[in-house]
């Protein structure tokens, strides 16, 4: 019986000629990463057990990203718990405030490559899968582990094949695809498996639009999302990657506990509406909800493709008066090349607010908390009640092209209305 890309990944990582699906592997780890809100933690269990070192200092990467600029004196102390350990341990990955938001720094910065098995203390590691790695979220303790042993035991997932066909229209972004998905099979649709995406939808779409696919299978409950490296992932990695890339395909009798498709070219935006990501319809069906904040930035969609298409919208207008639009890169990389076109011209003369490349908002941080009975439209990736301030407040989610849009009309609006 043939196996999945995923199932070909942790085989190969745990020695084994063949893995299925409930078998308990441990595997080898390519490379770990944690944040200020979760590396403390991990930290603290290190020291606990008497580590001297990590297993490779090379294969470790502490991103300050959530909580920096410091929005108090806790953040800070965190901060410098992490930035110690960091320099202690004399980690060639550590990323200070304001370099970028880990799962957007990271395949920016080329350490991490397709066929790996890579872990991370937060859920959105699972962002990797677009290159074609096994990249997981874990929990600090579990992150602790692979810091010490290079080590990490897997119930191997079942998977999912989810194939989107036909050429999407011209709004519709990987964040739409990924929206109709939930949308359709739910927020635990997909609980502990593997989500793997294909189709011809996503031939035309870019490593960034696929980066946000696989970062939001979580949203769905997925152990991992991933995609099978082609052309576009070998012209990414291209005098990117800093490790040689195996690259895997699912066996053509490969199992699969269930079959899916979006037809991508049926679709219109989709927006997520409070307080889950499954609770998803067609931007046409929620136009004319008011805003009081609209956030573009983020892992999800805090590219420079993101920021392009908001400016495309923007230019020339005005965020409408009641409303606040704070725009965040995604890396420091991101900000410059959006500097340097102009991109953040058009945003400051519409009348944003730019801020650095960090999480911000989006998981309620600073930079853009919401007061009680306030509403939001952002571009992350989760709208749970309180998730971005008062646990009155509402947060909506879609790709920038409708948060661009509703910014100027100060309502959800469809980009065809400008």
């Amino acid at each position: 019986m043939g196996m999945t890309i995923t199932e070909k990944i942790l085989a190969r990582h745990a020695g084994k000629k063949q893995v299925k699906p409930g078998e308990i592997v441990e595997a080898q780890l390519d490379f770990v990463l944690a944040n200020d809100v979760t590396a403390p933690l991990a930290i603290e269990r290190f020291n606990e057990v008497g580590a001297q070192k990590v297993f490779n200092r090379d294969r470790v990467s502490l991103v300050l990203d959530h909580f920096v600029p410091a929005r108090d004196v806790k953040a800070a102390e965190q901060a410098k718990l992490v930035r110690e350990f960091a320099l202690e341990h004399k980690l060639k990955y550590f990323f200070e405030a304001g370099c970028g938001v880990e799962h957007a720094l990271l395949p920016e910065e080329g350490l991490v490559s397709p066929g790996e098995v890579i872990i991370g203390a937060d859920s959105h590691t699972c962002t990797y899968g677009a290159l074609g790695a096994f990249a997981t979220g874990v929990g600090s303790t579990d992150l602790a582990a692979g810091l010490i042993t290079g080590k990490l035991w897997f119930k191997v997932p079942p998977s999912i094949l989810v194939k989107f066909s036909g050429k999407p229209g011209k709004w519709v972004s990987g964040k739409d695809l990924i929206l109709a998905l939930i949308g359709k099979i739910g927020v635990d649709g997909a609980r502990y498996m593997a989500l793997e995406f294909t189709g011809d939808a996503l031939d035309g779409l870019s490593i960034c639009a696929r980066f946000t696919i696989c970062n939001m299978a979580i949203e769905a409950g997925a152990k991992n999302g991933i995609i099978e490296p082609d052309r576009r992932t070998r012209a990414y990695l291209k005098n990117r990657a800093l490790r040689p890339s195996v690259f895997f395909h699912s066996d053509p009798d490969a199992e699969y506990v269930r079959q899916i498709e979006i037809e991508a070219h049926e679709l219109e935006p989709q927006v997520a509406l409070p307080s889950l990501p499954e609770n998803v319809k067609p931007v046409s069906k929620v136009r004319g909800v008011g805003l009081d904040q609209v956030v573009i930035g983020s892992c999800t969609n805090g590219w420079l493709e993101d920021l392009m298409t908001a400016a495309q919208i923007l230019k020339g207008k005005k965020v409408h008066p009641r409303v606040r639009l704070i725009v965040l890169p995604a890396t420091k990389k991101i900000y410059l090349q959006a500097l340097h076109r102009g991109i953040l011209k058009i945003f400051s003369e519409a009348g944003a607010v730019i801020g650095p490349a960090t999480c911000g908002p989006c998981l309620g941080g600073h930079m853009g908390v919401l007061a009680a009975g306030e509403r939001a439209l952002a571009t992350t990736n989760r709208n749970f009640i309180g998730r971005m301030g008062s646990p009155s407040s509402e947060v909506y989610l879609s790709g920038p092209a409708v948060a661009a849009a509703s910014a100027a009309l100060g309502r959800i609006a469809s980009p065809e209305e400008l």
